[in-house]
Formats: structure tokens, C-alpha cells, sequence
């Protein structure tokens, strides 16, 4: 059976691959140090499982949800929203449910991108913008984050004529795989750059509550006149450790928030109304949870950085997110040092350019196993002398 032109044009998921690698090497008895799939180790706190237990004996809890998601949902993140960023959303017109933001982020491209249409997009990046434009028929452009300009895409280097065919503009601080972080200026930028080129704004916030050092997260929305241009996804995923539930919302532009119900309507029946209101409570509960997971992460980056630090890494501890962009070795490659630390010390990481071309020459560390991991797979490199 021939398969459609659209799929030979995308790569098998990147993590779906590494777990294939991971359960072939613990078959074959090896025990491994997972670095690998940013899944937060730690529990659901127990009073987001207890209302979901709860609200699983309502007789409307199986019935189908609307797509856009219960309006009492959608007022709660726009409660959320206004409590922790200032910005005021019209829970009726400015907030749509997601099944997960992945879902969101994939379904966007089918709102605003035809044939030959150009999405901007980081490098490196999380895989779903890339993947979701080109299943959409558009064409990815993308815009390197390096170093040297602090993990921020350069807009005013974008060639005029990408810029013209340009329908969407993607941003994502803190950023996964860098862990770098963006300041208010920047998201000004991107907001006037978008403006003046009838370009839609995608903020990616997945990690907004992932802040270490004193360091808080902005929304580019509290950036004014952004919410003409800007739709924004999140996820209770890593915020309240929730990454297989699948509840995320897109907050923002209206006309776009409607559009995405509009695909949502045609190809989902939105999320369970039981995570829904177990989400209720995890945006309208104690926030003490997120900030004890916050101080677990801050531990378990300390102990990676100093480290391999140890060992000759120069690295500085990045303020957000639970990833650790790693530069690799002189001398390797992103595959071949991804491909040595498992067979020589089975350490599982994600190599860089499975993120995209500049990603190459880098590792990311997922730090989401408990920290005595952490230091028993710095031994194993000091071990079998792996340094930088």
C-alpha cells in the first residue's frame, strides 16, 4: 500500500526512536541513566488526583465535551492568566482547551498555512512546528539560535521576500532544547515585527513556571497590543506533572482562537471533562506544589552543572526549564557523543540535531530523575573518562 507523499516528507517522531533504543538496550540487561523525554519523574499532587476522582462519579464527566473546552475551564485559565501574568482574557472568546498543547500546536498550521506558505520557525526547535507546517503543505524557514546571540533568532536578518511569504512566527521562552530565556524587550520585538508583516505570533509557554534563582517568566502577552497578533499555548504538562493527561488551553487573538476550535470541532471531541475539572483545580488550588517541584529541579540542575563542570564543561546554570543544553566534546559530533555516553557509560541523552541543523554539536539533559542518578551518572563519566 503506497503512502501519501506528505508522510515520506517527515521523520519518524525523534523520541519515538530513542524509547525503541531504550528498550532494546534494558532488554539486553543494561541499566540506563535516562536523560531522554523531558517527563517530569515526580507525582501529580494529590489534590489535582483527588478531584479527578471526584468528578469521575458525575453522570456529565463521560458525556462529549465541547471542543472548545467547558467554559468553566476556560474561565479558570483566564483567572490563572490574570493572576500570574496581568492579562486579561475573555474566557469565551480567548481561551480554547487543548489535548495537551501538542495537539493545539499541530492543528495550527491547518488555520493559517496553504501551499507555499512560509512558517518561522527557531533551529533548534521542539520537532511539532517543523513537522505540523510541512504536514499542512507549508515550508519551514529556519532561523538559528546560537550562542553567540544568546539562543534568540536574529529577525532582522529574515531575506524580504521569506518575510513576505511568512504567515507564522514561532517563539519559545524559556526555550526547549537551549533552556535559554528571553526578556520583554525581545518579546516587544517579536511583536513588531509581526505587526508591521501581518504575521501571527506563536508563543510556545509550555515552561513559564519552570523559573530558578528568583527568576519568573514573562508572557509575551503582557507585552501591550500583543494579543492583536499573538496566540499562545500551554500546557499543565510540566507545570503540575500531568504530561499524560493531556489538558493544555491556547489563549490570545480571538479570530485565531476560534479558528483552532474550528479545526478541533472537525477532527477532535475536545478534552475529557474530568481532566478538565481536575485541571480547574490545578490552576485554581495551592501553588505550593509547583514551587517544591521547582526546588527538586534546581537541586537536580546543580548537581548535573557542577558536575560535569568537574570535568571540564564551562557551563552556566540556566534559569529555567529542566534541560541542560550541553555542548559535546571536541572532536564529536551530536551523534556520535550521544552514541558513546550509551555505550560506554549508559547514559541516555537526546542528540542536538535531532532538534535541527543548529543544534548540531550539542546534547540535551533532561533532568527529570532524582538527583542521586544525577551524581551516580557523573561517576560513570569520570569513570570512563568522558570529559570535555
Amino acid at each position: 500500500m503506497k503512502r501519501s507523499k506528505r508522510l515520506d516528507k517527515i521523520p519518524p517522531y525523534l523520541f519515538v526512536k530513542i524509547e525503541e533504543k531504550k528498550a532494546e538496550l534494558t532488554r539486553q540487561g543494561i541499566g540506563i541513566i535516562d536523560f531522554g523525554i523531558g517527563d517530569p519523574d515526580l507525582p501529580t499532587p494529590a489534590h489535582i488526583f483527588k478531584k479527578m476522582h471526584d468528578v469521575l462519579e458525575l453522570n456529565d464527566s463521560a458525556q462529549y465535551p465541547t471542543s472548545k473546552g467547558e467554559l468553566s475551564f476556560r474561565k479558570a485559565v483566564a483567572d490563572w492568566y490574570k493572576k500570574r501574568f496581568n492579562v486579561t482574557l475573555d474566557p469565551i472568546s480567548e481561551v480554547c482547551c487543548l489535548i495537551g498543547s501538542k495537539e493545539g500546536l499541530a492543528h495550527l498550521p491547518l488555520c493559517f498555512i496553504d501551499q507555499g506558505d512560509v512558517s518561522l520557525i527557531p533551529d533548534p526547535s521542539y520537532p511539532v512546528y517543523k513537522i505540523s507546517t510541512t504536514l499542512a503543505g507549508g515550508e519551514p524557514y529556519l532561523l538559528p539560535l546560537t550562542a553567540k546571540n544568546n539562543f534568540m533568532a536574529d529577525l532582522d536578518s529574515i531575506p524580504n521576500n521569506i518575510v513576505n511569504k511568512a504567515k507564522l512566527l514561532y517563539i519559545n521562552y524559556p526555550n526547549n532544547p537551549t533552556g535559554a530565556v528571553a526578556d520583554k524587550d525581545y518579546f516587544v520585538k517579536c511583536v513588531e515585527f509581526c505587526k508591521k508583516n501581518n504575521i501571527l505570533l506563536v508563543s510556545d509557554l509550555a515552561y513559564s513556571e519552570m523559573g530558578y534563582d528568583g527568576y519568573v517568566p514573562s508572557s509575551v502577552l503582557e507585552v501591550p497590543g500583543a494579543k492583536d497578533v499573538t496566540i499562545e499555548f500551554h500546557s499543565l504538562s510540566k507545570t503540575y506533572n500531568m504530561t499524560g493527561w493531556r489538558i493544555g488551553m491556547a489563549v490570545g487573538n480571538k479570530e485565531v482562537a476560534q479558528a483552532l476550535a474550528t479545526i478541533k470541532s472537525n477532527i477532535d471531541s475536545g478534552a475529557f471533562k474530568a481532566i478538565q475539572y481536575a485541571g480547574i483545580e490545578a490552576l485554581s488550588g495551592s501553588q505550593d506544589c509547583v514551587k517544591q517541584n521547582n526546588k527538586i529541579f534546581e537541586e537536580r540542575r546543580d548537581v548535573l552543572i557542577d558536575g560535569l563542570n568537574t570535568l571540564g564543561w564551562n557551563l552556566k546554570k540556566p534559569q529555567a526549564t529542566f534541560y541542560m543544553w550541553v555542548p559535546v566534546p571536541k572532536g564529536e559530533t551530536s551523534t556520535s557523543f550521544t552514541e558513546k555516553l550509551l555505550e560506554k557509560c549508559g547514559i541516555l541523552v537526546v542528540p542536538g540535531n535531532g532538534y535541527g541543523p543548529s543544534g548540531e554539536g550539542y546534547v540535551r539533559f533532561a533532568i527529570t530523575i532524582p538527583k542521586e542518578r544525577i551524581a551516580e551518572a557523573i561517576e560513570r563519566l569520570k569513570k570512563n573518562r568522558i570529559s570535555c
